[in-house]
């Protein structure tokens, strides 16, 4: 299954310009399935837009979502709002899908754990909203909404869209010939736009994000934000915190299966260990044991060739989606946790986010959360 998604994903993320390079079979076959799903997914979005009912619910709802698959730092996103929410003394409620073995609401009740974040994990969101609410009642001050842009069953009063500044668009063809859930006009509906790993590209590279987003008509505020490292725990012992320079000196094999790996290894590399190897897989994989294996045989060729110490090395949601079967591995496992910040850029910080977030569409949450 590993092998078939990722010869599929290889497919999808080609451009146009790279189809002639593809293998026969690819370009006559599996290019033509992906291009008429392309056309089917797009045909069945616009009718479920305009068929579609939605739910309004009695807090203010905040949407969390993005264009593209995976990567876009949407997680971090949640987690971000909903600490910032409990800061000033709101209690949020975040609505999660639980997609893929749920490692994104684990990762999300793990880490908010010391807050009065309450997390309602399903499907049908509205559902999960309702009950929620009919179980806490005024103790809930607001909604998040997780992965929110595509669904259609909430109201929502500020969407917010992220953009991976690695890989904005992709090739710009719909899923599956491509990454985009929506044409690019979609981003129209946006009332904050928040370009993330802002700092792994140049300016220019920025600059042409802002000129396409503008190009299709986007007019509202933008922000850029990234991943900044703050600990390390070991599989075993979760909250005891290492501090970074724990890795200084040794090998690490970073292991993930996530969105934007490229990402990850950045993050590993501004640590600064003696050297980096990578395995990575496709988004939301399941370590099996032969992936298992493999992961152990890659590390013994590195500790022998370096004649030097070494770790494993994931991200939190690869710990999040199987802690038991990362303990199963014959290594030393650690675990890097990030956190997102705002980067201030021409004057706006983390304040000036809060404030754009909170007013659009004059609800102001700070207001709201003096009423009860």
């Amino acid at each position: 299954m590993e092998k078939w998604r990722r010869v599929v994903g290889g497919v999808a993320g080609t451009p146009d310009s790279g189809v002639p390079g593809l293998p026969f079979l690819h370009r006559a076959l599996l290019l033509p399935l992906l291009f008429a799903a392309s056309k089917a997914l797009r045909l069945l979005s616009h009718l479920q837009r305009r068929t579609s009912t939605s739910t309004s619910l009695p807090v203010p709802v905040v949407s969390v979502g993005n264009l593209t698959w995976g990567g876009n730092g949407k997680t971090p996103m949640v987690d971000f709002l909903a600490r910032a929410f409990h800061r000033i003394g709101v209690s949020p409620l975040i609505l999660t899908r639980g997609y893929a073995g749920g490692d994104e609401s684990r990762m999300l009740r793990r880490r908010l754990s010391d807050t009065s974040a309450k997390i309602g994990v399903g499907p049908n969101r509205a559902a999960v909203a309702t009950s929620m609410l009919r179980k806490y009642g005024a103790q809930i001050g607001v909604a998040i909404l997780d992965d929110g842009m595509q669904h259609l069953s909430l109201l929502r009063d500020v969407d917010i869209v992220m953009i991976n500044a690695l890989n904005p668009w992709g090739n710009k063809h719909l899923i599956p010939r491509g990454p985009m859930r929506e044409p690019l006009t979609a981003l129209t509906r946006a009332h904050i736009l928040l370009i993330h790993h802002a700092n792994l590209v140049s300016q220019p590279q920025l600059k042409t994000i802002l000129s396409t987003v503008h190009d299709n008509g986007a007019t509202c505020p933008v922000f850029f934000s990234k991943l900044v490292p703050s600990h390390i725990f070991q599989v075993n012992q979760p909250m005891h915190r290492l501090p970074l320079h724990v890795l200084h000196g040794i090998i690490v094999l970073c292991v993930s299966a996530i969105g934007c790996p490229d990402a990850f290894i950045h993050s590993v590399q501004e640590i600064g260990p003696l050297k980096i190897e990578r395995l990575d897989f496709s988004d939301h994989h399941s370590f099996s044991s032969h992936d298992l294996q493999l992961i152990q045989d890659t590390l013994k060729k590195l500790v022998y060739q370096h004649k030097n110490n070494a770790v494993v090395l994931v991200t939190e949601k690869d710990y999040d989606r199987d802690p038991d079967v990362l303990r199963a591995l014959d290594a030393k496992v650690w675990v890097l946790s990030s956190c997102l910040q705002i980067i201030p850029h021409e004057g706006q910080g983390d304040d000036e986010f809060m404030r754009k977030d909170w007013s659009i569409n004059s609800i102001l949450v700070a207001e709201y959360a003096l009423l009860i």
